[in-house]
């Protein structure tokens, strides 16, 4: 039963955006609509959202993933983004440092700056933010390998600065099961990377409360080919992993789990989405408690992030995606996402323009400042459709959970592992998205502009070039970095990280913040680690 005094304190306490919510029209509304006792916004299971006032109180963070060429090339789009009214930054990496690979190794070749902004080193990491207050902004980075040497360069920057560490707030992706299972920018074996990532997450809970040190992302399952259903159960799969594999290591369930943050698909089917978003709240809560002991609120509210689906673009018609864009931002919104990235509609072709990148921001705005929609909690709770759906995926979700935990005789971290270990997620991954493509092909799925309605406009739309000269000004940079620096406080460090990494008693951070100060590379870190823990090849899909 909703406890509706409780509700209405947490509401009253809140600090709202305006003194009144209207229709256009000037018709009143309440925070939220529902019969007596009907479950409310910020009381447990959470399935209304995780917070009584919602965007009444605040906005969610409008927040556009940017990334390429040189540091200096992104930072100027980081400003550009800012003064536009973005409130949040995201920072895509190019590939090499995506896989721990310096820009001078020879699989860098072609790649450097192409897909993501260059860091090699803390000397690029500080021309990244330069004249970014790090403490009055929060930080998104999407990196998983190499999370942790890019997460000690940071705090390196943030420093040198002056912002102490315990002032920046943000979020690392940091989650590498999904690597495995999706994405496939792994480096070591599963196990050796999970402590990794669980040596972050003791590390900020200890040392950086306003920071996420894990962004468990379905976003990728989903890229991949998976169902909503499959994103769903995946994601949350790996979030009940990682919170055992922190409890292992020695962490109090609720000293962690209210710094776990979520990343999710904004795929086309638009209620389908909303009722994705409502059940994922709805089964964390319940897990955590019951099955977790979590007591601490913020322990129980699932919070995540949202990016439109890039899968959904297409090159043909570009300026369509404009409104697919508009639609999945939307679903986002009505499902009470706290931070939304809009794709631009070029990026279906390349990296996207400075004009492109404005125009997906400006769509946001649009639903926050003119739709109306944020002046009222879970508007769609209640809706027969919506209900439904949202257990319907929790039901389907619910078959993967007791699939895995039985894999794993009763552990949902050995269960994933295994599933990972043995190609389970990779199959079932490959063969949702097989499906979905005979769908497409029997014509039961329209891409419009692609499949139907292709007589538009397909003149060329002008793309955001990397010149080549960005590479050879990345390896100037990078050379003279290691001209200048202490040989011998660089191979002391190389030597301790090493040391560490072969001692799991141990926590990885501090080695490799001294590693950061002395100027270590990148690639040498993660070489340093890689000499310990051995690479992964995944196994051949059945």
């Amino acid at each position: 039963m909703a406890d509706q005094s409780t509700f209405d304190s947490a509401y009253q306490a809140a600090s709202l955006r305006r003194e009144r919510f209207t229709t256009m029209s000037g018709i009143p509304l309440e925070p939220v609509y529902g019969p007596s006792g009907a479950e409310l916004p910020g009381q447990f299971p959470y399935t209304r959202g995780p917070f009584a006032s919602m965007y009444r109180s605040k906005l969610w963070t409008m927040r556009q993933f940017a990334g390429f060429g040189s540091a200096a090339d992104t930072n100027a789009r980081f400003h550009q983004l800012l003064a536009s009214g973005g409130t949040g930054l995201s920072t895509a990496f190019d590939m090499p440092t995506l896989l721990g690979k310096d820009s001078d190794h020879p699989l860098s070749r072609g790649e450097v700056g192409r897909a993501g902004v260059a860091i090699d080193t803390v000397e690029d990491m500080a021309v990244l933010f330069n004249g970014i207050d790090l403490g009055a902004v929060t930080t998104s980075m999407t990196i998983n390998s190499a999370a942790a040497v890019i997460m000690a360069m940071y705090i390196n920057v943030a420093e040198a600065s002056g912002t102490a560490r315990a002032q920046l707030g943000g979020t690392l992706q940091n989650d590498i099961l999904k690597e495995y299972q999706a994405q496939k920018e792994y480096v070591f074996p599963p196990r050796p990377s999970v402590r990794l990532v669980t040596d972050l997450m003791a590390f900020t809970t200890e040392e950086m409360p306003k920071w996420h040190a894990v962004s468990v992302s379905g976003y990728h399952i989903r890229e991949a080919g998976s169902t909503a259903a499959q994103e769903l159960a995946f994601t949350l799969a790996n979030g009940f992993a990682y919170v055992e594999a922190a409890i292992a290591a020695g962490l109090p369930v609720d000293s962690f789990a209210p710094r776990l943050s979520f990343f999710f698909n904004a795929h086309i089917d638009f209620f389908e989405e909303i009722a994705k978003y409502r059940a994922a709240r709805r089964l964390w809560a319940t897990w955590m408690r019951d099955r977790y002991g979590a007591r601490a609120e913020k322990s129980l509210t699932l919070k995540f992030h949202t990016q439109t689906a890039g899968v959904s673009l297409t090159a043909q018609q570009p300026e369509v995606n404009l409104a697919r864009v508009a639609i999945e931002a939307l679903a986002g919104v009505l499902g009470g996402t706290q931070s939304l990235h809009t794709d631009a509609f070029d990026e279906a072709l390349a990296l996207p323009t400075e004009k492109a990148a404005r125009l997906a921001l400006r769509t946001q705005q649009v639903i926050a400042e003119e739709t109306g929609i944020a002046h009222v909690a879970d508007p769609l709770g209640g809706s027969y459709f919506v209900e439904a759906l949202t257990s319907a995926l929790e039901a389907e979700a619910e078959v993967v959970f007791a699939q895995l935990n039985a894999r794993g005789s009763g552990s949902m971290l050995e269960g994933v592992l295994e599933a990972i270990e043995d190609g389970w997620f990779q199959n079932e991954i490959a063969d949702a998205a097989y499906a979905f493509q005979k769908s497409v092909a029997a014509g039961d799925f329209v891409t419009v502009g692609v499949d139907a309605y292709v007589d538009g406009d397909d003149s060329e739309t002008p793309i955001l070039y990397i010149d080549e000269a960005v590479e050879d000004e990345q390896l100037g940079r990078l050379a003279e970095v290691k001209r200048s620096r202490n040989d011998r406080d660089v191979a002391r460090a190389l030597r301790d990280i090493a040391a560490v990494a072969a001692d799991p008693s141990i926590n990885l951070m501090p080695a490799l913040l001294n590693a950061a100060n002395a100027r270590c590379t990148v690639g040498e870190q993660m070489d340093a680690m890689e000499s310990v823990f051995g690479t992964w090849s995944e196994p051949s899909l059945s």
